[in-house]
């Protein structure tokens, strides 16, 4: 493992299993690096303890990083790297820094030659594209969509148009209890034979991945609220 590294650690979405996501090789690092940056202290001690039972949690340093944190105090949350330690970024999902505020704390290791390592682990967004359907080598990522109605319309239109225009995969998430109304602006804006797929506890035991037209979801939507979607729009 070389120097003053700083490793991009993914979590297991949900309760999976670690063995079911996550390579050995990601627990080896995990179980060496005693400085962590973390979006919530509490969830990266249980990934921590789940990777290695064995590990003194009290001996690790942790830093705080989310979309509360001032990005002008996350600076020398690299400190220990320059000192010439590695250290780990967790999310509280997934893969850190892809829609994670983990994101500009690699953006400061970038700028000052810091290694940085991207581990292997599951990504909701890679994997509802693999199981769409849709086209895997042109697509895009528009992470939340506005809140407001009227800037909401006009997205989804904009993206529709780039599905058909581009032959450009669209991908979007949404806050877990907003996600029936997403689907009902979906099927308020869009066109009927514009494909849905709507992808729901990736790499759970309840996992749902399904692809219809936007006229064939009407009302025939599975249980959402509250529960982890990837959303795509693709052309007929």
């Amino acid at each position: 493992m070389d120097a003053s590294s700083l490793y991009l650690i993914p979590v297991t979405l949900g309760d999976s299993p670690l063995q079911k996501v996550l390579p050995e090789y990601n627990v080896q690092i995990v179980s060496s690096l005693k400085f962590f940056i973390v979006e919530n202290v509490r969830e990266a001690r249980r990934f921590l303890k789940k990777c290695n039972r064995n590990i003194d949690i009290d001996a690790l340093t942790f830093f705080e990083l989310n979309e509360h944190t001032d990005r002008k105090v996350i600076r020398p949350f690299l400190d220990p790297l320059r000192r010439g330690n590695n250290m780990g970024l967790i999310s509280d999902a997934g893969c850190p820094a892809v829609a994670d505020p983990g994101a500009d704390i690699v953006a400061i290791a970038q700028d000052e030659g810091f290694k940085v390592v991207p581990l292997v682990g599951p990504s909701s967004l890679l994997m509802a594209l693999m199981a769409s359907g849709f086209n895997g080598q042109r697509f895009a990522f528009n992470g939340y969509l506005p809140v407001e109605a009227g800037e909401r319309a006009k997205k989804l239109k904009q993206m529709e148009s780039r599905a058909y225009q581009e032959d450009q995969t669209q991908i979007f998430i949404e806050t877990p209890y907003r996600n029936q109304k997403l689907v009902e602006d979906i099927s308020l804006h869009c066109r009927p034979q514009t494909r849905l797929c709507i992808a729901m506890n990736i790499s759970l035991d309840d996992e749902f991945i399904v692809t219809k037209s936007v006229k064939a979801w009407k009302n025939h939507l599975p249980e959402m609220h509250k529960k982890c979607c990837v959303f795509l729009l693709f052309h007929d």
